[in-house]
């Protein structure tokens, strides 16, 4: 039996996060022995049944580190912290690490230090940060056997910052599993839902301004948002409850909070929304087609990749609360198009998208990645 060591940045469960439970999920059913390292304990824990679970800090690069003392202290850990992992990889003895992002960028090292080879699965697609923070991001990538990209975007930003990691990425987008076609009656008219973790990136703010342009031309528009905010961004969280408590808003605005499964809150949806100003993939989008709503989404990165406009869903430019509004409205005002546009993107989504064909291609890229 192969065995695979899966090295996750968090035990959150989120999209890269639910994507990895895909990935273990394929692997398990080939007959591959899992373990799954993590830095701290968290709700995906309970979601690893039946898998051993490793839990014990090290090193995740996050936007808080990147400060004169906590870099510091980060470089002064290195080389112990390096012990540590190499020391883990070797008391299990896998055929292959499996290192599900690039702000784990030890693991990789440690995992060549133990002569063990390494998958790296990217989540991300940072192609506005400064080319100096972008090749770092990605240069430990060159000590990977396989990269695999969750999107055209993502191999594009790895291949744009680091050319020879080109011939070694391979993209594979998700897989997202199908619960159904939600039934027609369900949704109920003016709803619009969000899914999303509450931070910039992710447009929350965006969505609130166009929800207010629409309620301001007298149209009875309700916004259900669902997701937390990311740790340092709480300040973010209380600006957009600070925002719906605005005469403009006040009472068609609901925070749920993080919300799992999220298809009750897409049934009762007329329209599912993505108004991200970065998004490496987007799971929620595939999530509003495969419920079959309609999706609007930004035109952007992965985004682009999965909705096809004016077929499929609609796409917009990001970080526009007008363009955002006219196109919820186009849905809400033409029930038949947007019945027609939410068919055609949830037979797009099970074709392209279908969790059975992800957990194949990712298999097939670890089995890749053991060959070298």
């Amino acid at each position: 039996m192969p065995a695979v060591l899966v090295a996750q940045p968090s035990a959150d469960t989120y999209g890269s996060d639910r994507q990895l439970l895909e990935s273990i999920h394929g692997l398990r059913a080939s007959g591959w022995d899992v373990t799954v390292c993590l830095p701290d304990t968290g709700p995906l824990v309970e979601l690893l049944d039946g898998v051993e679970v490793d839990v014990s800090p090290f090193p995740v690069l996050r936007k808080a580190l990147l400060r004169p003392v906590p870099i510091i202290g980060l470089l002064l850990r290195t080389p112990l912290d390096l012990l540590r992992l190499v020391r883990r990889i070797r008391v299990r003895r896998p055929d292959v690490v499996y290192v599900n992002t690039v702000t784990i960028p030890l693991w990789i090292l440690a995992a060549r230090l133990a002569r063990v080879p390494v998958l790296v699965h990217v989540h991300e697609a940072e192609d506005a940060a400064a080319r100096p923070v972008r090749i770092a991001l990605n240069a430990p990538l060159l000590l990977a056997q396989v990269v695999v990209a969750n999107s055209a975007a993502s191999a594009h930003t790895v291949a744009d910052a680091v050319p020879r990691l080109t011939a070694r990425t391979v993209v594979i987008p998700n897989g997202i599993p199908d619960s159904g076609p939600a039934p027609a009656t369900d949704a109920q008219p003016g709803r619009v839902a969000l899914i999303a973790r509450l931070s910039p990136r992710k447009g929350v703010d965006v969505a609130l301004e166009a929800v207010a342009r629409l309620r301001r031309e007298g149209r009875d528009v309700q916004l259900d948002i669902c997701g937390t905010a990311y740790a340092g961004y709480e300040w973010f969280e209380r600006d957009l409850r600070q925002r719906a408590a605005q005469p403009d808003l006040a009472g068609a605005v609901r925070l749920h909070g993080y919300v799992n499964p999220t298809t009750p809150m897409l049934a009762t949806a007329s329209v599912v929304i993505v108004p991200s100003r970065v998004e490496p993939f987007g799971n929620t989008a595939v999530e509003g087609m495969l419920a079959a709503r309609p999706v609007v989404a930004s035109r952007v990165q992965g985004l682009a990749e999965i909705v096809d406009d004016g077929r499929t869903g609609l796409l917009v430019e990001p970080d526009d609360p007008a363009a955002l509004a006219a196109a919820i409205a186009r849905l809400l005002d033409d029930p038949d198009a947007a019945r027609q546009l939410a068919t055609a993107g949830r037979i797009e989504a099970q074709l392209r998208f279908s969790a059975s064909r992800y957990r194949r291609e990712i298999e097939k890229a670890l089995t890749g990645a053991t060959r070298g």
